[in-house]
C-alpha cells in the first residue's frame, strides 16, 4: 500500500495573501513546492491537499475560479498530479464539521482512499493545521511559508513538539529520508 501525506495548500504549496488568491493568475507556487509534490510522487505516495477556502463563502472567487487553480496546480505537476482535493468553503462561524481544524475534510480522504490517516504526514502553515493533524493521530509539520512564522511568533505550545521547516521541499526533503 503506498504512503499517504497531506498538505495544506495556501502558504505551503502555493505563496499566500492576506486578500486571499482569486485567481489562476494570482495562483503561484512556492519555491520548491512543485518539486517537492513530484519528489513524493515519484517516491510512490498518494499526495492529497486538505484546504479551507472561505473566499468562496466570503464571494470573493467562485468555485470555478477555484478549479482553474486547481488545474493550474495540476498541469505544474504533469504526471505527478495530485491524488485527491478537498476544501471547505466554509467561515469559521458556519461551524462546519469540514473547516480545519475539525476533522470532516481528513475523514474524507480516509474513506476516498480507504486507509487511516493516523501516523502519516500533514504539512501545513498554520495552527488549524496543525491541531487537525493532532486530531487525526497524523504528525504534523510546521512551514515557515505562508502563515507559519504567525505561527510561531503565536508561540503556541502545540508547536513546541512539532517539526518546523523552512517550506515545503526542505520538509519533504526530511519525510523522504
Amino acid at each position: 500500500m503506498s504512503k499517504i501525506i497531506v498538505l495544506d495548500r495556501d502558504g505551503v504549496i502555493n505563496i499566500d495573501s492576506d486578500a486571499y488568491i482569486k485567481t489562476a493568475d494570482e495562483w503561484l507556487p512556492e519555491p520548491g513546492s512543485i518539486e517537492a509534490i513530484k519528489a513524493l510522487k515519484k517516491a510512490g505516495w498518494l499526495v492529497v491537499i486538505a484546504t479551507n477556502q472561505s473566499g468562496i463563502r466570503r464571494g470573493y472567487y467562485s468555485r470555478k475560479q477555484l478549479s482553474a487553480m486547481h488545474q493550474k496546480l495540476q498541469k505544474l505537476l504533469g504526471e505527478q498530479a495530485v491524488d485527491w482535493i478537498s476544501y471547505s468553503p466554509y467561515l469559521s462561524e458556519d461551524n462546519s464539521p469540514s473547516r480545519k481544524p475539525k476533522t470532516g475534510m481528513l475523514t474524507a480522504i480516509e474513506q476516498r482512499f480507504d486507509v487511516s490517516l493516523a501516523g502519516s504526514p500533514m504539512v501545513g502553515d498554520t495552527l488549524a493545521d496543525m491541531n487537525v493533524a493532532l486530531a487525526k493521530n497524523m504528525q504534523p509539520y510546521l512551514v515557515k511559508t505562508g502563515k507559519g512564522l504567525r505561527t510561531l511568533a503565536a508561540d503556541d505550545k502545540i508547536v513546541n513538539d512539532i517539526p518546523v521547516y523552512d517550506n515545503l521541499q526542505a520538509a519533504v526533503e526530511a519525510i523522504l529520508q
